[in-house]
């Protein structure tokens, strides 16, 4: 029991540095909340314009509303990615990977805390453009199941978690161009996932692989109780492959980056700075 206490604890101080990061780097934060508010505005205002775009008689609130989730879940989703993703690019900045790294934590435990903080950070971020969304457009909830809604999006989590922690190994294997490759990653994620648009309109043979992104679970089961009210029992398929995704790929993941850091000791790669 006291050994499970001082892993939370040990835990808890990885949630508690990277805040007092953010903290630290307020201006930055300020520029990152108004570029996320600006873009989410401006794609959500596609929604409200396709009318007089296309000529054609729409339902322009169900296009705001369906290009509003999008948005929304995409960057609270992406957030949890880069911030995990982003773990070893943000050591080396700091000048602390080398203190980090030979600290008598397990890796499992900063993993942990590295990951609290992400999808913490990532929930109030996206409450923070939520709220300004919803001052700009007036959106339709009322046959929305926030409950089911939330329950997807936290299972599609664990899966980005796994991912980013996959794609953390880049930064730490490539010194000069490894955070730049996880955007890559990012980019494949956002088009065949169905963020801005149904998977259906992709080519026929990039469908099959959009099924292969946690993503494309997450909006289609986000989607579905926001906009059409499905309750939590008509879910449950989503909820199902999310969370066998996620305890698929997290343990891959710590598998892979274990195999990452003990190949950047072996090779020095830790001190650099590209």
């Amino acid at each position: 029991m006291a050994s499970l206490r001082h892993e939370a604890r040990a835990s808890y101080a990885f949630v508690e540095r990277n805040f007092n990061l953010v903290r630290r780097y307020w201006g930055w934060e300020l520029v990152w909340i108004v570029y996320s508010i600006v873009n989410a505005l401006a794609i959500t205002y596609i929604g409200a314009g396709m009318e007089k775009i296309s000529g054609v008689k729409l339902d322009t609130k169900y296009l705001i509303l369906y290009l509003a989730v999008g948005t929304l879940v995409w960057h609270y989703l992406s957030v949890v990615f880069e911030t995990v993703s982003s773990m070893i690019s943000w050591e080396r900045w700091e000048g602390t990977i080398e203190y980090t790294f030979m600290a008598p934590v397990r890796r499992f435990t900063q993993m942990l805390g590295t990951c609290l903080f992400a999808i913490v950070y990532g929930l109030a971020h996206t409450v923070v453009i939520l709220i300004v969304v919803a001052l700009f457009f007036r959106l339709d909830l009322g046959r929305a199941d926030l409950l089911s809604g939330l329950l997807v999006l936290l299972a599609g989590s664990l899966s980005f978690v796994g991912l980013g922690i996959m794609a953390s190994v880049l930064p730490l294997l490539f010194t000069e161009r490894g955070s730049q490759m996880t955007y890559i990653i990012q980019a494949v994620l956002l088009l065949i996932s169905g963020v801005y648009y149904p998977v259906d309109v992709l080519p026929s043979w990039l469908q099959p692989i959009t099924r292969l992104s946690p993503a494309t679970y997450v909006l289609e089961g986000m989607r579905d109780s926001l906009l059409k009210g499905l309750g939590l029992d008509q879910l449950v398929r989503y909820l199902l492959i999310l969370l066998i995704i996620g305890l698929v790929s997290l343990p891959i993941g710590m598998a892979i980056f274990n195999w990452g850091e003990r190949y950047a000791k072996r090779t020095g790669k830790l001190k650099r700075s590209g």
